[in-house]
């Protein structure tokens, strides 16, 4: 196979992490423990052992094959294997130091680049394709790091603006038969994404740009974390526990305030609600009457193009990926889907109210512990963020987090109850 745009592929994905987390040696290598966070040096070392596991040290044929040599680091499989290294004891490993995590994470991507140049086939590819995006994934959590300790934000180019006329209301969705997952066409999809199966959509409205902090703040002063009855049983307990009067990174002084990254800023009223998790979305859906919309109805609302009947994989044009802050919810009309939805990709994740379960027929991947483990108890979730690289995200990708999470830059978008 081509070995070209695979090693253009995995070159990228590099330099995203380099730009995004190799500045965090020093004090801020390893952090504070913390069921959300990784330490950033064990997390450097866990990217390069992954490429390294998945890409250089498979010594039988096949997809499936179990067989591994040693790893360049003798004993890095007991440091940095995620399915087997418990969260919590990464910040206690005999890690290697900062400066030598980076020269091994370097010196796994010479071997693998090389070996690339010197003939790949199709299993090669496929691995290639996967540590890439196991890479770029980890881009994006290591912003979730900073924001949640309070670090800076990461030095990367501001997106160029995109500023849209304002956008207000419903778009009304035929629904009918429609194609939900992947295609498999050639193009790489994760496990949890295989393959397209039937199903039929009954008609909906859908909002056309995601939950404001303005309309969220209207939420919070009319008492909503307050009031039993915005709340399931389950969002009711975690909000006694949390604590939580507003979302996790607001405050209120002389007016209200947001902390993105180390710095406060003035609530921004026009762009997304962010850092809430599912019960509070759903809570403000049960505040307004309104409802998440399932992720069958995202998908279709994102990708169906009406005039051709058929669903495309990025109908985006230029969306807010690959940045460090979000934009207004009006910005960005490029990237309007057919129906005149905004900024269904980049920006902002977007809680649905479906559960994280397999498609049917589902047939895990080499890479066991991706999907199957965390079926049933998570959310899914859809459309990137404004961390999330275009390299990564599609249509049919499906992210997944446990309700309670508020750390990931994730908003919502709501559908009328009617439809």
């Amino acid at each position: 196979m081509e070995a070209k745009p695979l090693i253009e592929e995995l070159s990228a994905a590099r330099k995203r992490t380099r730009a995004v987390a190799d500045d965090l040696g020093g004090e801020r290598e390893l952090g504070p423990l913390l069921a959300i966070v990784n330490p950033p040096r064990w997390e450097l070392g866990h990217v390069g052992w992954f490429q390294e596991y998945w890409c250089l040290r498979r010594t039988a044929a096949g997809r499936y094959a179990e067989e591994r040599s040693a790893p360049i680091l003798p004993n890095a499989d007991s440091l940095y294997n995620s399915a087997t290294v418990p969260h919590d004891t990464r910040w206690e490993l005999p890690l290697p130091p900062f400066a030598d995590t980076l020269a091994y994470r370097e010196e796994v991507l010479v071997r693998l680049l090389e070996r690339l140049a010197a003939g790949c086939d199709e299993d090669d590819a496929y691995f290639a394709q996967l540590a890439a995006r196991h890479e770029l994934m980890h881009a994006e959590a290591f912003h979730y790091t900073r924001q949640t300790l309070s670090y800076p934000a990461p030095q990367l180019a501001a997106p160029r603006e995109q500023p849209g006329n304002r956008v207000e209301g419903d778009a009304e969705l035929p629904g009918g038969a429609f194609r939900l997952g992947a295609a498999p066409n050639g193009e790489f999809a994760f496990d949890n994404e295989k393959w397209q199966h039937p199903i039929v959509l009954r008609p909906f409205r859908m909002a056309r740009t995601a939950v404001t902090n303005a309309e969220f703040l209207a939420f919070v002063e009319a008492g909503g974390y307050r009031k039993r009855e915005h709340w399931t049983e389950e969002g009711w307990s975690w909000l006694k526990g949390a604590g939580r009067e507003a979302p996790v990174y607001w405050r209120r002084n002389a007016s209200w305030e947001l902390r993105r990254f180390e710095r406060w800023i003035a609530l921004p009223p026009d762009e997304p609600v962010i850092h809430v998790n599912w019960h509070e979305a759903n809570a403000y859906c049960r505040y307004t009457g309104r409802r998440l919309p399932t992720e069958a109805e995202w998908e279709y609302a994102a990708t169906f193009d009406p005039d051709s009947g058929a669903k495309r994989r990025q109908p985006w044009g230029a969306a807010n990926l690959d940045g460090t802050a979000p934009a207004s919810v009006h910005d960005h009309p490029a990237g309007d889907s057919s129906f005149g939805l905004r900024q269904m990709i980049g920006n902002v994740w977007e809680w649905t109210s479906s559960a994280f379960l397999p498609y049917p027929g589902f047939l895990r991947d080499p890479y066991k512990e991706y999907s199957e483990p965390w079926f049933g108890n998570h959310k899914v979730l859809r459309g990137g963020c404004f961390a999330t690289s275009p390299r990564l995200v599609h249509g049919a990708w499906r992210n997944f987090y446990t309700p309670d999470r508020a750390d990931v830059f994730a908003g919502f978008r709501t559908c009328a109850l009617d439809g």
